[in-house]
This record gives structure tokens, sequence and C-alpha cells, in this order.
């Protein structure tokens, strides 16, 4: 059985014909012949080939390919409608509702997501420094400005010098420190009078966090400069001892920069704000998209359910969820994956070793995969680890946490909105700039209103139009899982 895919990838690709394609050939007895480009003209690719009227059986499609091609092909009946094998695979199944409905089309699912984690950024704190002031970690906005004030006033570090200050904070009003779903400047959680959803940029909780903002700013307790900060200046104010409050999360964090604070204060320790209750009684974060790019299938492959049922048994193996201590020569299927024993990894010292020569050659199947991305039940069971004491003690009690928690899905991500495709950026950089003056003295709150208003007449209100008339949601706390 013959079976054709497409896929973009990053830097040098391996062969098209790499051993892992044999594997693949040879565990599911099919000839597949995958087509690899270069990421910076796979846009063009696509274009060309479904200009040809004749697309391979699987195509992997970036994140922003959503709300374009991905509706425009699937309405012309180019793909294969998923819906009825969604229950048949671990993987598929495990997709969040929320996930899924942003690639329904006319009620259809014609795309399997690429997992992405939900969770986002949790304030994180010098945990040192709260003990040697005999502060708590703080656990809603109000205790967040008395350890920000404390930590600017009374010499958290204990030099006796005037040299360290609160939160640390850059251009756009990054981070955006929420404590929840509730305060996420991204996600479309309050109404406003006329009963419709609305960017909580926006809501009055913005407007109250912006205040809490500006009283920090007249104490010098956020970043002086923070309008002309860009973000690895940010990161700089944290590892380098200077602020005490900063952000972190548990899939790519950047070691360095904790081997950088641990060299200049081996006493450095890290703590974690959870989300906080907020006042209509809700808690847990604003879920991301919750995908990462996807994939779909063929109509016409779709006319031979063998051929359907192949492809998704080979898409199971990438995606399918391997817990670290089933990761070992003694699983077929992790073996498999990473290119057999001795050939794409070894084993020192009870660690797995990668054979990078033999990567780059194309050993792994999982390399000629459109999605090798394993999607875990849950946030906790997904491994983010690393080398740095501190750094990787407060990642796994974040892991924890993200574990226990419940995520918001946010109605305007399942709504294409041209508004927002075409003015989103600068809607949404027109707020940061007229807020960070607000933090600034340079305009006064007091405008709050005002400001909304002209946000609304350079397309907001189209925005905020477009995705209520598109969503099913009534009510937020409807979509929390």
């Amino acid at each position: 059985m013959t079976i054709t895919a497409m896929k973009f990838g990053y830097g040098e690709l391996p062969p098209n014909d790499g051993p892992g394609v044999q594997a693949i050939n040879e565990r599911f007895n099919v000839d597949y012949q995958i087509t690899q480009v270069p990421v910076a003209s796979y846009g063009e690719k696509l274009s060309a080939v479904f200009a040809s009227g004749s697309i391979p059986d699987m195509i992997a499609f970036e994140a922003s390919d959503l709300n374009n091609r991905y509706v425009k092909f699937a309405q012309q009946n180019a793909f294969l409608a998923l819906d009825d094998y969604i229950e048949d695979y671990p993987s598929l199944k495990v997709v969040p509702d929320f996930v899924w409905d942003q690639f329904r089309v006319d009620g259809k699912i014609y795309a399997i997501p690429k997992y992405y984690p939900r969770f986002g950024f949790l304030p994180m704190i010098r945990q040192d420094w709260l003990d040697n002031l005999g502060l708590d970690v703080p656990t809603n906005y109000e205790e967040l400005k008395e350890v920000a004030l404390a930590f600017t006033r009374d010499d958290p570090d204990g030099n006796g010098k005037d040299d360290t200050y609160g939160i640390a904070l850059g251009k756009d009003i990054n981070p955006n420190y929420n404590l929840g779903a509730y305060w996420d400047p991204g996600a479309w959680y309050h109404k406003n009078e006329d009963g419709n959803f609305i960017p909580g940029i926006i809501s009055e909780a913005r407007k109250e966090f912006i205040e809490l903002l500006a009283e920090l700013y007249q104490a010098n307790a956020i970043t002086r400069d923070f309008a002309t900060l860009d973000w690895n200046a940010t990161n700089k104010e944290f590892y380098s001892g200077t602020a005490g409050i900063f952000i972190g999360t548990p899939r790519g964090m950047i070691q360095a920069n904790s081997d950088s604070l641990l060299a200049l204060d081996p006493n450095a320790k890290f703590t974690f704000m959870a989300p906080a209750v907020a006042p209509d009684g809700s808690q847990g974060l604003a879920s991301s998209s919750g995908f990462v790019g996807f994939m779909t299938i063929s109509a016409e492959a779709g006319k031979d359910p063998d051929k359907v049922r192949r492809i998704l048994d080979i898409t199971e193996v990438g995606r399918g969820f391997i817990p670290v201590d089933e990761m070992n020569p003694d699983n077929p299927d992790y073996d498999w994956i990473m290119g057999g024993i001795g050939i794409g990894y070894d084993v020192t010292d009870g660690e797995i070793v990668v054979n990078q020569e033999a990567l780059k050659a194309g050993v792994r199947p999982t390399t000629y995969l459109l999605d090798d991305v394993p999607w875990p039940e849950n946030e906790a069971d997904k491994v983010y680890s690393y080398a740095n004491p501190i750094l990787n003690d407060v990642v796994q009690e974040m892991l924890q946490l993200h574990g226990q928690s419940k995520f918001y899905g946010s109605p305007h991500y399942a709504v294409p909105s041209p508004t927002q495709q075409t003015k989103g950026a600068e809607l949404n950089q027109f707020l940061l700039g007229e807020q960070s003056k607000m933090i600034t003295g340079q305009r006064p709150i007091s405008e709050w209103e005002a400001m909304v208003e002209e946000w609304m007449a350079k397309g907001g209100a189209d925005w905020i139009k477009e995705v209520n008339e598109g969503t099913t949601l009534e009510n937020p706390e409807d979509a929390w899982e």
C-alpha cells in the first residue's frame, strides 16, 4: 500500500529514503513516500500542490494555516472528516474538546492537532528572599504587591545595599503576570454590558492590574525603564539578582540563566505563585490554543478505509505517550521510535544517549512522521527536566500543579476573525502602548474608558462582533476543562 506524505522541516533535512522510512515500511507493510520541504519555502510548496489538484495522502500544516488554507480546502472537500475515528485511537481521545472545536468546519473535524502544552507562565519568586524577610509566598495581587515593595525597600539579599526591587517587567507589559484566566489579557473571559465576550486586555480586571503596576512604578518596585526593555534584558534583571519576581514555566526554560544566578548567589532558590481565586470563584489558567501545528488526510485517501486505518496506525505510534519508566530498550515501541539500541541511541550509566550523527542520517522513524509529539492524558505526565537543581525543583512543582489544574478554553480560539487576522497585532499594540503610559503616569488611568473607545473605533468593535457571532459558548464557566 503506497502512502504519500508531505511535511516541513528545520535546518538540514535527512534524506527522503533514510533508514527511518524503511522502518516504517517494514512495520506497517507500506511504501511510505515522504516529501520534506524547508519551512521557509513550505507555504509556496503548499500553494503549488493544491493548485495541481492532486494532494498527498497526508499533509502537515503550520498552526498559522488554521484559518486560511485549512478552512478553505476543508470547505472544498479536499480532506477526510475524522470525527468517526477519534474514539478509536488513544492519542485522539485525550485531545480536549476545545482544541477539537478549533478544527471544526461546518461542524466536522478534518485535522489532527499536534500537541502543545496548555499551561503558560506563573509568577516565579526568589524563595530565599522571602525567607530572609520572613514572608510567605503571595496568593493574590495584594500580597504580591506587598512582597514587591518589601523586595524594593527591605534589602532582601542582605548585602546592606539599596540594589534590589520587586518585579521584572519589559516592553509591551511583558510578562503579563496573570494569576488566572480572570486576569489574562489574552483570554476572552469577561463580558461587556451587552452580554458579549471581550478580550481580557480591555476588562475591568486588567484595569485593576494596571493600577497596581502604576502604584509599584511610583514606588520603584518594578523595572523603571520597562517600556524599552527587550525580553533578554528583562530576563537579566531577574537572573542577575536585581529583581526578585519574574515568571517561569516547565517547558523551554533556559538553564544557563539559572546557572548564572547560582554562580552569583549559591543560596538562591525559587518558588512560584499558584493561580489565585478570582472574584467570581474561578481558579485556573487560560489555556493556550493547545496545538502547534496539525495534519490532514486527503479525501482521496479517505475513499479507502484500509488506507485510512493504516495512516492512523502510523500516526498513533508517533503521538502515543510513553511513560518515563518505559523509555528503555526493553520497550519495543520506544526502541523502534528511537532508531534502535546501538544505532539511534545507546544507554550509558543508565541514561539514554542519542547518536546525533545517526539522527541526521534519518535512522529514527519519527523523523519522517507528520506528528511525532506524544499527547499526554495529563499535563503533569509530560517530562521536563533540567540539570540545574533550583530550576528543576520549581519546574517539577509547577508540573504537579498543572496536572491538578483546570484550564479555560477561550472562545476566541475557535472563531476565525477577519479583523483579528488583519488588525489584531495593531489593535493589541495600541492597548499595550496606552497602558504602558498609564503605568508611568503619562496618561491617567481615569481615561481607561476613552482608551477602550479608541480601540473599538480602530476595529476592536468588529473583532468583538465576529467572535461573539461565531462562538456557541454562552457562559465562561462552561469552558473550563
